[in-house]
């Protein structure tokens, strides 16, 4: 018996997501609601959108259909460039269905950033709406809105592609280490290798559950909590994709009887300060679901003391989603984001090398065992890049940790460069390669600048070319152009030069201190 590894019950061998999540469901619950999309918070009916779950299952199975008579193999990608729409969901699920991998891409992505996701995934097919339309190239097929609309229209509904466990599923772009995107290619099973956050996280979750996610539906925080887990459990899922505004969601929560709310912990911040929760009924929540980035012990008090309810976190990663989490059944010691879930094999191994797990208390590189089956398939097209993350039958995302003698985990920052912005992560090489070319830039280096308690921006410090004519505004609408938001610096600091060790690397600590000097 293998001493290490996943004890949870392993997906059957011939398994497919999309039918793992609306195919049962709509056999068993085929009238009750799946998914809400609210465009006005305040319309009665013109502002939301419905869906059951039979009629979902029909959609997407017709979608499929007309996907396979555009002739692509088995596994092609389909790039989707869409708003937070429902089609976004129905072109994700029934690509799946069909056999093919979607590749969900975010809105806010620049067109030459969209350039390079659909060149380096090889995606045969561009499904766009309206206002992201771009021209892709020679060879790959465009689906606008109407050609969506009449491939759905166009075929009877066919089965559920009968994929293996194993067989890819989607593909998502991640920070690599060279600068660019990276491409983690997830499996059919991944949807299975969610089942331990069901007790582990959400304290369970079922046909009573109505799920309000606060996420668009491209971000893979999104399309697991707010859509796949909500599915697979016969929930509702209720989604927003009306214009921004923090005090919405208490409306929300109110309005649709949310039983469980999931955003990132700088969203709870906001809804804290902009709004007055106590002007809302919010009985029907059972408690707060929180990850993307670290829940403050601040931050969770104050929660408490304005709703009595918890916030339960997760850590978790584009490889493998959330491993580690809180719940009523792990309840939360403030400062930790929780235990690994049950079945799960986590530890933290030793950073020159070995794959013997550390002693409670010892801070090493945090692992997942390789048989956990939602690990990732591997990179598309990195073989380097996969070398460096696996160690034997561990996987190393690159984050360090701790666990004490309770098995609560500590999280001691990354082992590389790699920010979080918003809850997305972000290769400072990215940024940089993006500043560089600026016509004012001799140098630059990019770094996480903590601006004030618990909120953390991407700054850039740049050596100028002619330091009487610094000016950051040019620098920050160049980054706007050429990065999708959440990429882009918040702050531009010059100096005179960048702190190197004596091999010329760049000291990103010593840059963090020069920063909080200067602001």
């Amino acid at each position: 018996m293998a001493r290490f590894g996943y004890s949870g019950e392993q997906p059957p061998a011939r398994f497919n997501m999309a039918r793992y999540c609306l195919g049962v469901a709509a056999a068993n619950w085929p009238d009750k609601l799946a998914l809400i999309v609210v465009s006005d918070p305040e319309a009665a009916t013109a502002g939301v959108e419905r869906w059951t779950y039979r009629q979902l299952d029909d959609a997407v199975r017709r979608l499929a259909a007309g996907l396979r008579q555009l002739g692509l193999v088995a596994g092609s990608r389909v790039m989707i460039r869409m708003g937070n729409t429902s089609d976004y969901a129905l072109m994700f699920f029934a690509a799946i269905a069909a056999g093919l991998a979607p590749l969900p891409s975010s809105a806010q992505l620049t067109e030459e950033e969209a350039d390079f996701l659909l060149a380096d995934s090889g995606a045969g097919v561009l499904a766009v709406s309206e206002e992201l339309r771009i021209a892709p190239p020679p060879g790959v097929k465009l689906l606008e809105p109407t050609e969506i609309a009449r491939l759905r229209g166009a075929y009877d509904p066919i089965d559920y592609a009968a994929t293996a466990a194993a067989d890819p599923a989607f593909l998502i772009y991640t920070s690599g280490t060279t600068g660019n995107p990276k491409g983690v290619l997830h499996a059919q099973r991944s949807a299975w290798g969610r089942r331990p956050m069901y007790r582990g996280w959400y304290g369970g979750i079922g046909p009573t559950d109505i799920v309000l996610h606060a996420g668009a539906f491209n971000w893979t925080y999104t399309l697991g909590v707010g859509l796949s887990d909500p599915w697979a459990n016969g929930a509702t899922a209720v989604l927003y994709n009306g214009p921004r505004d923090v005090t919405v969601w208490p409306r929300l929560i109110e309005r649709f009887r949310a039983t469980l709310f999931a955003t990132v912990p700088g969203l709870y911040r906001q809804i804290l300060k902009y709004g007055d929760l106590s002007a809302y009924d919010l009985s029907s929540l059972r408690h707060g679901l929180t990850a993307g980035e670290a829940l403050s012990p601040t931050l969770l008090t104050a929660w408490r003391d304005a709703t009595g309810l918890e916030l339960y976190e997760a850590l978790g990663m584009s490889e493998c989603s959330t491993y580690v989490s809180s719940s009523p059944s792990a309840p939360i010691k403030p400062g930790s984001p929780g235990k690994p879930q049950a079945g799960r094999c986590v530890a933290a191994l030793p950073l020159e090398g070995g794959e013997e797990p550390l002693p409670a208390g010892e801070i090493g590189l945090l692992a997942v065992h390789r048989s956990d089956p939602g690990l990732m398939l591997g990179y598309w097209n990195r073989p380097d890049e996969e070398e460096l993350v696996y160690r034997g039958d561990w996987f190393l995302g690159g984050d360090l940790a701790s666990f004490d003698a309770e098995g609560y985990m500590s999280y001691h920052g990354r082992n590389d460069d790699i920010m979080n912005a918003m809850g997305y992560r972000v290769s400072p090489l990215e940024v940089e390669q993006c500043l560089s070319h600026h016509p004012s830039v001799a140098e630059v280096a990019v770094t996480e600048l903590e601006v004030r308690e618990d909120v953390k921006v991407i700054a850039a410090f740049v050596v100028p070319r002619d330091a009487d004519e610094a000016d950051a505004e040019p620098l920050l609408a160049y980054a706007h152009r050429h990065l999708a938001a959440y990429k882009c610096p918040r702050e531009v600091i010059f100096t005179a030069s960048l702190p190197r060790t004596a091999n010329g690397k760049v000291l990103r600590r010593r840059l963090a201190e020069l920063g909080r000097r200067q602001t």
